[in-house]
């Protein structure tokens, strides 16, 4: 039976050929398809429109994960809640992830949360900060007294429990406690402070190596030290983007345990679902995120998965958010299957061609930073770098060329804000507990361009470095327009028949309201008298003409001359083309932050 028989054979030149002529019917001149579709992602990584197998690396890529049967399902607490532990561990989570300290979970209520989790089938891993050794020993503790073998991860590192402390208690349980790990090296700071998948990855792998010096040097073995380390990255809902970063990760630490001779260099990893990519807007968008998220997790390799509550930056979970993290996880699993194949892009020309680009750049930036004096010395380095890479974000966010759904674009202007309390613990994975996402955020300063001072030389690793969400400068700009006794308008006039305007009309009532600002159109017709009329009955100060460039040319300057008389103190065009009485333009690709502020501007509305 020959599937192909029947189709003449093709091949990447017969592909060029198609798409240059679909490109030139279009209007776009290329000297080759792949020259006019490739983008380059923040790693400077090439992304082509189509691989084959010429594009697979030349060398096989090392640190691929073993068989498995799934991954650890592992729900976050920053609050002492024993029945919402209980209910996770009921119905379908596999391991707790417990943030201990001022603001989140008191460390002494520690035993009280775990008095009815079975800590031989549930793993625990803490995150106390310089509290760990307190924590440490009550779950010792506990598990003493059941008579009992821990396992997790007690959530100690340099930065936070100080050098003894951590070698410590990687000695302890490499000794005692075979089932669990001292060392957890948190990634997700390099990430939430705006950094690219080669940064997190590079000042991961430096990380461990500080790690691995500090363990061996206090008198652990090489594969003793390499099995005290797990470390955690953030994944986010650009799927293959996040297959590949984990996939990257593996290959890099392979590449430190060969040079070191370690005999199992494997890379235990936590995945957990992006905080920088949580929106308080329209938050319900929030479960499809962090449903990509989770499944790009699985797909590549992680051991760990944390998905984070769809509400979690607007304060403490409630049940139905937690329900609907774990059951993200128990459908992907038990219904999708998306855990039972080790490694499944692997072979993939695409996915492996990307891997190895970013491995590649995320090595030379790890050599950077030894070359530097290791993770610690070089933090100024780090921070300037991720700065970088967080301001060539925010110009994207800020030109709508990395949308936001239901915030930069498709705005629902009509939702009610979501409302959480506080609680007692840090909502977000990453943020200090006892903070809010959204505390302190303003259409000033809040945004992804964070606070963008390089820190100080000697903080601890991903100490010092801003948090950011990537929708927040939009979110400021909506919450004061809803702070306003009214929500203020930008009047779209628009003129000619319907079909001659209603696509830059709705172009930009979705720039507008992105911002907060509610529209009104003129409707079609050509009067310029009574658009301006219908321009006062709206009680706006701003207008946008909308239509096509064939209308523009006939009507674009009578109709902004009559917006003017009446009143009109900014106008925009949406489009091309320059006309008299017109100010400024709106288009794919302008600055739809710095549009929105200046309307806010000419609207006069209060800050």
């Amino acid at each position: 039976m020959h599937l192909v028989a029947g189709f003449p054979p093709t091949n990447r030149d017969d592909w060029r050929a198609l798409a240059l002529e679909v490109l030139r019917k279009t209007g776009v001149e290329a000297g080759s398809p792949e020259e006019a579709l490739s983008s380059i992602t923040y790693d400077g990584v090439r992304l082509a429109p189509l691989y084959d197998a010429a594009d697979l690396p030349k060398t096989l890529r090392k640190g691929a994960p073993g068989a498995r049967a799934g991954w650890d399902v592992r729900q976050r607490h920053a609050v002492a809640d024993p029945e919402a532990v209980l209910a996770d561990l009921e119905h379908g989570v596999t391991s707790l992830w417990l943030v201990l300290g001022a603001g989140a979970i008191p460390v002494g209520r520690l035993a009280d949360l775990l008095r009815e989790v079975l800590l031989d089938l549930a793993p625990i891993v803490l995150e106390a900060g310089p509290e760990v050794r307190e924590a440490a020993e009550t779950l010792f503790g506990l598990a003493a007294e059941r008579g009992v073998s821990p396992t997790g991860n007690l959530g100690a590192s340099i930065g936070t429990a100080g050098r003894d402390t951590t070698a410590e208690l990687a000695a302890r349980c490499a000794q005692g406690f075979p089932g669990m790990r001292a060392v957890l090296l948190d990634a997700t700071p390099y990430h939430d402070a705006g950094g690219s998948d080669a940064d997190e990855l590079g000042c991961s792998i430096a990380l461990g190596v500080e790690h691995l010096r500090a363990l061996t040097g206090a008198g652990l073995s090489v594969e003793q030290a390499f099995g005290q380390l797990e470390f955690r990255y953030a994944v986010t809902d650009d799927q293959f983007a996040a297959i590949a970063k984990l996939r990257a990760a593996r290959t890099l630490w392979a590449r430190v345990a060969e040079v070191c001779g370690a005999a199992d260099g494997g890379q235990r990893q936590h995945a957990v679902t992006s905080s920088a990519m949580m929106t308080a807007r329209d938050p319900w968008v929030n479960l499809l995120r962090t449903t990509i998220a989770c499944f790009a997790a699985g797909v590549g390799g992680a051991d760990a998965v944390t998905v984070q509550p769809f509400d979690a930056c607007l304060g403490a979970p409630d049940a139905f958010a937690r329900r609907m993290a774990r059951n993200t996880q128990a459908l992907l699993l038990e219904e999708a299957g998306a855990g039972r194949v080790a490694d499944p892009a692997a072979g993939s020309w695409y996915v492996e061609r990307r891997t190895a680009d970013l491995a590649d750049r995320a090595w030379a930036w790890f050599q950077e930073i030894e070359a530097a004096g290791g993770i610690t010395a070089a933090s100024g380095l780090v921070a300037e770098r991720i700065a970088e890479t967080r301001q060539r974000r925010a110009d994207d966010i800020a030109h709508r060329r990395f949308p936001i759904t239901g915030v930069s674009e498709f705005p629902h202007l009509d939702e009610k804000p979501v409302r959480r309390s506080p609680g007692d613990g840090a909502a977000l994975a990453g943020e200090s507990p006892g903070g809010s996402a959204l505390a302190g955020e303003s259409a000033e300063d809040g945004g992804a361009v964070a606070d963008e001072s390089p820190g100080d030389e000697g903080v601890p690793a991903g100490e010092g470095l801003p948090r950011i969400r990537y929708a927040r400068e939009f979110e400021a700009l909506r919450d004061l327009a809803d702070a306003q006794p009214e929500r203020p308008v930008v009047f779209l006039a628009t003129f000619g028949p319907v079909a001659a305007h209603t696509a830059r009309a709705a172009f930009a009532a979705n720039l507008f309201q992105a911002g907060g600002l509610a529209t009104q159109t003129a409707g079609p017709g050509t009067d310029p008298d009574q658009i301006a009329t219908a321009f006062a009955v709206s009680g706006s100060d701003v207008a946008c003409l909308c239509s096509s460039d064939k209308m523009y040319g006939l009507h674009a300057e009578a109709v902004a001359a009559a917006l003017r008389r009446a009143g009109a103190k900014k106008i925009w065009l949406a489009g091309k083309g320059s006309y008299e009485g017109v100010d400024d333009r709106l288009y794919a690709g302008c600055d739809a932050l710095a549009v929105l502020r200046t309307t806010f501007d000419d609207l006069e509305v209060t800050r």
